[in-house]
């Protein structure tokens, strides 16, 4: 009997973070201050702790991890790599198909990554508290989780329409000793001033952003700051350990390389943890595809410009070079919650203008579908979030199978889908429709980042 599972012990836990940012063709262009011009670190000062700040604007390829951040991960780290037999059978593929299953962390998911580097630098920097937002709850869950575990308070944003349809996740940030608060909220500004404008809102990660970098920042004892679960530089480093280690369980399977790899990407983290690492390896000249899927209702990476533009709605972040829909972009309320943000990661984005990536956009029909075949042939139930990349996987195992070609394909398994019941529910009763958003949304974007500058790689 041939493996299905590749392990690796806690002592090969990798020991550094990879920057992408270090090896890029072309160098990554900076966020802008309201003037125009780059910001400074200083500038970040009153969101992120110095020592965050300095990681985000790092050009170093590797950053060492502390040993009390790597005790901490070998509670769920190295994640298993698998097989995925029984589902290669069902499609009748000489594709190889393998999954990182990121859902073994106590949290359910890859979150935990940086949640866990976050709360420990910010600890370190003397901060007792920190806010964030959340759209699913994984973020949510998993910082509630770490600020448990280094002794930090943890206020939670999360979008009104999952904290409506994910009660569970709720619960978890609260058994973390975690708060949560559904955004838009009366307590804050940001969430005062979105309600009066539309009391009836889905919400969005957005405004749950603006929420809670309002309560960071707004807090006079100068002992709170603000934390983000995907997007920016330090979050993708933080998550390369992912890939980092996949390298290493592909060759313990006996594979010489890679030639698909394939992530979900809503904000961007799970996709650059196991790519990144993929990436350097196609800079150098290796034959690969490498995939971020997005839900076909919110196609940040597929049909929205390249621009300057906030990361969150009421604008009091800095202006990110990404792939965006505009900043005031509601997203409809698709069960993929993790997914339904209007930028994506400079990082990745900037991958995508060089031509390193192949984003695809997928219906959530076919994504629930692709969950349940999942499901049946791998048993792991998951997350919509990464039924996004198992459609994918599939697509790719099924062109295969067309071309007669006998491929490796990787994809990241980002979560579980325990708390996501409900979703299913509503797909096996037939209550789940797809949805593509109109060209005139795409017009209303463009429309409003016309008045922002205009990012150029050169």
């Amino acid at each position: 009997m041939s493996d299905t599972k590749f392990v690796l012990s806690e002592k090969e836990i990798p020991r550094q973070w990879y920057n992408l940012a270090a090896d890029l063709p072309k160098a990554p262009l900076p966020p802008l201050g309201p003037d125009g011009n780059p910001i400074s670190p200083d500038m970040l000062a009153p969101v992120f702790p110095m020592n965050l700040i300095e990681q985000e604007v790092s050009s170093d390829r590797w950053i060492d991890i502390p040993e009390e951040i790597l005790e901490i991960y070998s509670m769920w780290r190295p994640s298993p790599l698998y097989r995925a037999k029984r589902l290669e059978k069902l499609l009748d593929t000489p594709a190889r198909i393998y999954y990182k299953n990121e859902g073994v962390s106590p949290a359910g998911s890859h979150k935990p990554n940086t949640a866990v580097p976050q709360a420990w630098y910010n600890k370190q920097f003397g901060i007792e508290r920190l806010t964030t937002e959340t759209g699913a709850g994984q973020w949510g869950s998993a910082l509630s989780f770490a600020c448990s575990l280094v002794g930090l308070e943890c206020k939670v944003f999360m979008v009104r329409i999952s904290f409506d349809q994910k009660p569970f996740r709720r619960l978890m940030m609260e058994a973390w000793g975690g708060k949560c608060i559904p955004s838009p909220s009366t307590a804050t500004q940001a969430g005062r001033n979105i309600l009066e404008q539309m009391p009836d809102t889905p919400g969005s990660l957005g405004i749950a952003i603006s929420e809670a970098v309002e309560a960071a920042v707004t807090d006079e004892s100068g002992k709170t700051r603000y934390s983000l679960g995907s997007v920016l530089n330090h979050v993708m480093l933080h998550q390369t350990i992912i890939g980092q280690e996949a390298k290493k369980q592909l060759a313990l399977a006996g594979e010489k390389k890679a030639d698909v790899i394939i992530g979900c990407a809503g904000g961007g983290s799970n996709f650059a943890g196991l790519a990144f690492p993929f990436v350097l390896d196609k800079i150098n000249g290796e034959d690969i595809t490498i995939i971020p899927v997005e839900p076909a209702s919110c196609p940040t990476m597929t049909r929205a410009p390249f621009a300057y533009d906030h990361g969150d709605t009421a604008g009091m972040t800095p202006l990110l070079p990404m792939h965006s829909l505009g900043h005031n972009f509601v997203p409809p309320p698709i069960h993929a919650g993790g997914l339904r943000y209007h930028g994506m990661a400079p990082l990745v984005s900037h991958a995508i203008e060089l031509g390193l990536l192949e984003p695809l956009a997928l219906h959530q029909l076919e994504c629930y579908d692709a969950a349940v075949k999942f499901a049946r042939t791998e048993g792991f139930i998951s997350a919509p979030e990464t039924s996004h990349a198992i459609a994918a996987t599939i697509k790719e195992a099924l062109k295969a199978k067309e071309e007669g070609k006998e491929k490796v394909i990787l994809f990241n398994w980002s979560g579980h889908g325990l708390m996501d019941l409900k979703g299913y529910e509503m797909y096996f009763g037939g209550q789940l429709q797809d949805y593509a958003l109109p060209d005139e949304e795409i017009e209303k974007s463009e429309e409003i980042l016309k008045t922002y500058p205009k990012p150029v790689i050169v």
